[in-house]
């Protein structure tokens, strides 16, 4: 019996240690990129609760939904799109998204997924497509994408007296000869965060469009400005982060609608070429 002791209180020692499992919010991580990490660092900002994280890429295959059966967490918080979609089987309990760019543009989601969207609110962009004096905006774009946003964008771009001039494209291949129909009918081009129309070698064919025709593009990241955009609209992941920690506090409070809302990036860094502007003969107002 003596020899027994030691055992027995090592087992009533472990049981009065919270497990990992106690944690309120489980943590979804597509990847370990540096984009992920400063909105993690907003979310907990704004939400001090226990929560576990799980880094995607540290797993062959996960099951999701059978790890919220087993660790009973009281929200799941999905980080990109891989964790987005790793967690669509989830129906037990909230699944707040953020970074996961399919969050706003898919056209249906079930009442228990909501979050921050990743894409800007097209209102912002169509400001300064105003601004710019354009009035007839090219977009490219890929129905099973972006269709549902640019929809919405349309229907934006009319109350503004603004014409969005749409070419559908199914596979990067399309993209020139989509952009050659544009020719003379575009006052500027709107680079949608696609992943079919956005591509090495189609950037290469938008700006050079952008230079021959006079025609400023505008892109959802500064990054592509060094390569001849006009001008940006970026996200601030460490302030989407903490929009999603806010959220969540709602949620387990339950003070949020019974359907999850997706909340638009309430902040966002306008970014310019200059010299590119100047050469297009065009001022943001």
């Amino acid at each position: 019996m003596r020899a027994l002791i030691p055992f027995i209180l090592l087992a009533l020692s472990l049981h009065q240690v919270p497990s990992a499992w106690g944690a309120e919010v489980l943590i979804l991580q597509s990847s370990s990129s540096p984009v992920y990490t400063e909105a993690l660092h907003g979310f907990r900002a704004a939400f001090n609760g226990a929560d576990r994280t799980l880094l995607l890429t540290d797993y062959a295959e996960i099951d999701v939904q059978r790890i919220v059966k087993e660790e009973r967490p009281r929200l799941v918080l999905a980080v990109g799109d891989k964790a987005l979609a790793a967690s669509g089987k989830v129906r037990e309990v909230p699944v707040l998204a953020m970074l996961a760019l399919s969050l706003n543009l898919k056209r249906q989601s079930p009442d228990n997924l909501g979050g921050v969207a990743m894409a800007v609110a097209p209102e912002r962009y169509l400001k300064l497509f105003d601004s710019l004096g354009a009035k007839r905006i090219g977009v490219l774009y890929d129905p099973n994408k972006t269709g549902h946003y640019l929809k919405k964008a349309v229907q934006e771009g009319r109350q503004l007296g603004l014409n969005l001039v749409t070419e559908p494209v199914n596979d990067p291949r399309e993209l020139q000869a989509k952009l050659d129909k544009m020719k003379g009918n575009v006052d500027a081009l709107w680079m949608l965060p696609d992943s079919t129309v956005v591509t090495t070698v189609n950037m290469e064919a938008f700006l050079l469009f952008s230079m021959t025709h006079n025609v400023p593009a505008v892109t959802f990241t500064s990054q592509y400005l060094k390569k001849g955009a006009a001008a940006s609209l970026d996200i601030d992941p460490f302030d989407i982060g903490r929009q999603a920690g806010e959220l969540a506090l709602s949620v387990l409070k339950g003070s949020a609608p019974r359907k999850l809302p997706t909340l638009d990036p309430r902040k966002t860094h306008l970014h310019t070429n200059e010299s590119v502007l100047r050469k297009l003969h065009k001022k943001i107002l």
